[in-house]
This record gives structure tokens, C-alpha cells and sequence, in this order.
């Protein structure tokens, strides 16, 4: 899920306020030294992570079989490397196996696996660096869901591409596109989600809108009947931003509150229940104060205005951060954490960049995705590490 700077940020909430008016501004300072970059924000793929300096460029680290680091090679690393041919980046995503970047002119640039066209090239071939997303400009956000990938323009019109099997692509069929296309009836977009097979979109008036499958629920419409344009959220207003996981879906409401829909076999719901999935919006039990949310494959991370971290959901591999691999049906504190002001979700790692710029990560590393120089499930962390530079790895 993308992850942007906070002057991005301002300029998210100022675009919806003044109609869809939305200035780009430009970061264009490259640092010497990695290790003396603060870094404003972090992303979490399937086995790869990703982080964005203040100087605007983007370092990666993990799995790289599909060439989702961007270094040009398809070794994996157990450290941060840079990503090569990219600069002057205002956000970042990280999808199943891809990786995607925004730069201050507005487009979109994009690497690793293609096999559904969710680089938005226009081929199915895997890309060892960045390779512009065609046809896309003026993007002020981007998301990568498993194998599709969502952008809002800042004219507040949403484009997708990659897999479409579930009609995930929002564009009235389930054909796979290896370029953008425009999300049916949808306008005055401030923010999207993309889950495993499904989407989300949050207005400027607070509704919430998605489509894609919903044999869980994960649309909430209090159906489970799968769209392949945009559906409703029942009962949800004020929502200031949305995330999406493998099936079920979660928002974070103007007064700090958090809800959440579709399935709940592991607790991901956050209402002290892991039983029944849910079509409709439940509330996230004593979530309150939330300043921004991410979800994994089947849990959730919450940060509190305190710079606190909250997790709740499945934990086989310590995801939650609260030093056990016992799954959770309502938040528990991330351990070790404080001023934290920014989150992120892989689907099974989560990672948090702290005031100061420095990169915690926690939960699965079988692909060396925590940056800790080890790989391997027998080196899985459940309590919070720093990311060691590029220099060394502390042992």
C-alpha cells in the first residue's frame, strides 16, 4: 500500500477541500549517505520491503526473484540497496512481488512481476528496473494490491490495471489489462485500497466505495455477491482512508475510530470475536485516536496519535508484534514502538518508521524482507527490529 510523505498528505486533504485542486511540488536533493537520509516512509510486499527517503529516492530489500528490487538483478538482499533509475519520489507501494514509485511530476513508474500486466506497460514481462506506467499522469496516489494495481488522478478520477479475474479492475468486466483503465463512476477520489482480488475508494464527502469479489463479505454492501463496478459501503461517513487485505476490508473515520468487513476467521475484524465474517462495517473494539491504518494478508496495524502501534488479526509469524505468534481478535500494542509516525503492512511483516527517520520491521522473514541480514522462517522476529544500514547489520 502506498505510503507518502506527509507533505503529500497535506496536499491529499487540501485537494479535496478546495475541489480537486492539487499542486505536485518537487524533492530533488540526493544524499551522500544513506544512513544520514531520514526516512519518511515504508512499504511491505510478500516477501520484499521498500522505504522512501526525505532526498526522494527509494531503497529495497528481500525477496527478488521477480525483480521487485529494482536493483537490476534478480538476487535476493538482506539489506536495504537503492533502487536504481529512480529519484525525485513523493510515494511508494509494494504489491505481491512488485513495486511501484510516484514521482513529483505525477507519474507512475513501476518493477518486478508483470504476469498480469500490473506494471501497466503495456507487456507481461517481468522489469529488472522502473519502467514508466503508460497513459498515467497527474497521479496523486497509488496502491498495489496482490496483482492489480489502483492510481487517483488529481482530477479525483481512479485508473487500474493488472489482474481482473473478480472485476477487481472496477471497469464493468473481468478482462486483465496490462494498461490503465478508468474505474467506472467513480469522481472526487481522495484515496484507494487494493486488496487480493478487491478495491476500495473513499470520496470527498467520507462515503466508501469497492468492487471486485466478495465471497467474504470484503465489499460491504451487506451482500456476498462479487461486482465488477463500484458498489457502496452501507453505513460508513466521514472516512478519511481505507485499506484492504486478502478478503476483507477496513477504514479509518474522521474521529479516530476504526471499522472493519469480510472475513474474520483469523480476528482481522478487530471485534474480540473470530468466528463469523461480517458484510457490513463493525466497529474495532477500543480503537480509538487512530491516526492512520494498513492491512496484511490477514491482520491489520493501527497508529494512534500517540505514535503508538496496535495490531490485531493472525499472527503465525509474529506480525502483530507483541513478542508471541498468538493470533489476536482485538488490538494488542506493538512493543518497543514509540513516536512512530508512519505504518505499513506486508502480508505478513508489518514496519514502522519512526519521527527520527529510522525503519523498525517485525513478523516473517523467509525471504530476508526485515533487513536484519538473516533469511529464513527460523529467523521470523515477533517484537520490533531496526532496519541496519547498508553498511552493516547488527548480529
Amino acid at each position: 500500500m502506498i505510503r507518502r510523505k506527509k507533505s503529500m498528505k497535506r496536499l491529499i486533504r487540501l485537494f479535496a477541500v478546495v475541489c480537486l485542486s492539487l499542486a505536485l511540488t518537487a524533492n530533488m536533493a540526493v544524499a551522500a549517505d544513506r544512513s544520514k537520509t531520514p526516512v519518511e516512509a515504508a512499504a511491505g510486499g510478500t516477501g520484499h520491503s521498500l522505504f522512501l527517503q526525505k532526498d526522494g529516492t527509494v531503497w529495497a530489500w528481500g525477496a527478488n526473484s521477480n525483480a521487485q528490487l529494482g536493483d537490476g538483478t534478480k538476487t535476493d538482499r538482506y539489506s536495504p540497496i537503492p533502487v536504481k533509475n529512480l529519484d525525485s519520489v513523493i510515494g511508494i507501494s509494494a504489491g505481491g512481488a512488485a513495486s511501484f514509485a510516484v514521482r513529483s511530476d505525477g507519474t507512475a513508474w513501476a518493477w518486478g512481476s508483470n504476469l498480469f500486466g500490473q506494471l501497466g506497460d503495456g507487456t507481461t514481462y517481468d522489469r529488472l528496473t522502473p519502467v514508466q506506467v503508460q497513459g498515467l499522469h497527474s497521479v496523486v496516489a497509488l496502491e498495489a494490491g496482490s496483482s492489480h494495481s489502483l492510481a487517483v488522478k488529481a482530477d479525483g478520477s481512479v485508473w487500474a490495471w493488472g489482474w481482473n479475474t473478480y472485476g477487481q479492475l472496477g471497469d464493468g468486466t473481468t478482462d486483465s489489462r496490462s494498461t490503465p483503465v478508468q474505474v467506472e463512476g467513480l469522481d472526487s477520489v481522495v484515496a484507494v485500497a487494493a486488496g487480493s482480488g478487491h478495491s476500495l475508494a473513499v470520496k470527498a464527502d467520507g462515503s466508501v466505495w469497492a468492487w471486485g469479489a466478495n465471497w467474504s463479505g470484503q465489499l460491504g454492501d451487506g451482500t456476498y455477491t462479487e461486482s465488477t463496478v463500484p458498489v457502496q459501503v452501507t453505513g460508513l461517513g466521514s472516512v478519511v482512508s481505507v485499506s484492504a487485505g486478502n478478503t476483507f476490508s477496513s477504514a479509518l473515520k474522521s474521529d479516530g475510530t476504526v471499522w472493519a468487513w469480510g472475513a474474520n476467521d483469523s480476528g482481522q475484524l478487530g471485534s474480540e470475536t473470530a468466528a463469523s465474517n461480517s458484510p457490513s462495517p463493525v466497529q474495532v473494539t477500543g480503537m480509538a485516536s487512530a491516526a492512520a491504518i494498513s492491512s496484511g494478508s490477514d491482520y491489520s496495524l493501527a497508529l494512534k496519535n500517540d505514535g503508538t502501534v496496535w495490531a490485531w488479526g493472525y499472527n503465525s509469524s509474529g506480525q502483530l508484534g507483541n513478542g508471541t505468534t498468538t493470533s489476536s481478535s482485538a488490538p494488542v500494542q506493538v512493543t518497543r514502538l514509540g513516536s512512530v509516525v508512519s505504518v505499513a503492512a506486508g502480508p505478513l511483516h508489518g514496519l514502522a518508521v519512526q519521527s527520527g527517520g529510522t525503519v523498525w520491521d517485525w513478523g516473517n522473514n523467509t525471504y530476508g524482507q526485515l533487513g536484519d541480514g538473516y533469511f529464513g522462517g527460523g529467523y521470523d522476529r515477533s517484537l520490533p527490529f531496526q532496519v541496519c544500514s547498508t553498511n552493516k547489520c547488527k548480529k
